[in-house]
């Protein structure tokens, strides 16, 4: 793959502003459809097989799942081949519909960097698809996150998500862009953890649930905020986050219970008020970590602190709240199920140190990769900060 060479300045004969609405707004806003479509169909397959059990591989919450994917990867497709027919008619690209194009097969495709990512998930989560299919008729129908089809359907989805970032980035100039990015940044944090459940059966000395919340939380929320450079980014990111939490804590045991009706298949008798496992796994108090690395960033560039440290300072503070925010959550879940034979929700000092020292360290980590993922994010449509001020 080749990048195309820079695409000539807006004008005759080249995209206008007024066409990008109708032209990479829609595409990126369908692909941003098929993701929550993917987020909420794993949502419901997860909580049916906690209070159904495992059933065939044909279900409505599978069909949910594998639609979003195909909606998003057509989206993609649909968006790659009319850069490419452009490309072919001598009709300059605009790197501010789905990021930077590039070359594809020898230049047989022209590709806009976002889309290309989007649609290159979706295929592969096709793919996986059938590997998962070929997996449960050799091993029978499982209800854990970890096998390896799974893993690879989830990574294969979080690239997706990650291609729409990509997307609504390079649209940043314009208010549906912002908007959108501060959309698809919370749906890839609820789902980019899923993969640390490849980790769960390692004997490792930490939670590599716990570390992969801590990491993606912060990285994301601060990318997001480096990337549009716009107050209370990180504050309107925990804001549709925790919506989108709420949203899947009521719908996923609806739609569960509610389909198990239609077919006829009975609940499991010991569900005891269990929270839905994926919302639960979603930071409750984001909006909390958001604060700090809201004010932490203010601070710093009010003061002239240097860019070199100040998003490892501001990723280590955030992290530390989001590992102490989890483990309130978890005490918290664990009590409202009743949890242990004197409903004992209490956590150990060392245990608190252990993953506040977690948090720091992967939170750090995280501030350290977000201020370079949102300097490619920049750097893929340079333009768009021109014409965004």
């Amino acid at each position: 793959m080749d990048p195309v060479p820079a695409s000539a300045p807006i004008g005759p004969g080249g995209p206008t502003s007024s066409d990008r609405p109708a032209t990479g707004l829609v595409g990126a806003y369908t692909v941003l459809a098929g993701t929550l479509m993917s987020t909420a169909g794993v949502s419901w397959d997860v909580q049916w097989h906690i209070e159904v059990g495992p059933d065939t591989f044909f279900t409505l919450p599978h069909l949910i799942l594998y639609s979003g994917s195909a909606i998003a990867g057509i989206a993609s497709l649909v968006m790659v081949l009319r850069a490419t027919f452009a490309q072919r008619a001598g009709r300059p690209s605009d790197p501010a519909v789905g990021g930077s194009p590039v070359r594809v097969l020898g230049g047989t495709f022209t590709a806009p960097l976002g889309y290309l990512v989007a649609g290159t998930g979706g295929a592969l989560f096709l793919l996986y698809g059938l590997l998962d299919l070929w997996w449960h008729s050799l091993y029978g129908f499982d209800a854990v996150l970890d096998s390896p089809p799974h893993v690879a359907l989830f990574i294969s989805i979080s690239l997706t998500m990650v291609g729409s970032v990509i997307v609504f980035a390079a649209a940043r100039a314009q208010l549906g862009g912002r908007i959108g990015l501060i959309v698809s940044i919370p749906v890839l944090m609820t789902f980019a953890p899923i993969t640390t459940y490849a980790f769960q059966r390692m004997p490792l000395p930490l939670d590599p649930k716990l570390a992969g919340t801590v990491f993606f939380a912060v990285c994301f929320v601060l990318m997001g905020a480096i990337t549009l450079r716009h107050r209370q980014v990180t504050l309107s990111i925990a804001v549709v986050l925790g919506a989108m939490q709420l949203f899947l804590w009521w719908f996923s045991p609806w739609a569960s219970r509610a389909y198990a009706d239609y077919v006829e298949l009975p609940l499991r008798d010991n569900l005891m008020g269990v929270a839905p496992q994926l919302p639960a796994g979603i930071p409750m108090f984001m909006l909390a970590a958001a604060l700090v690395i809201e004010g932490l960033l203010r601070l710093g560039r009010g003061r002239g602190w240097s860019a070199r440290w100040l998003p490892q300072l501001v990723g280590a503070a955030g992290g530390g709240v989001v590992s102490l925010s989890m483990l309130v959550q978890t005490s918290m879940l664990r009590a409202g199920a009743g949890r242990g034979p004197m409903g004992q929700t209490t956590t150990s000092a060392t245990t608190v140190l252990i993953d506040v020292l977690l948090g720091l360290a992967f939170g750090a980590l995280a501030g350290y990769l977000a201020a370079r993922f949102a300097v490619l994010l920049r750097l893929n449509t340079p333009a768009a900060d021109l014409e965004g001020r």
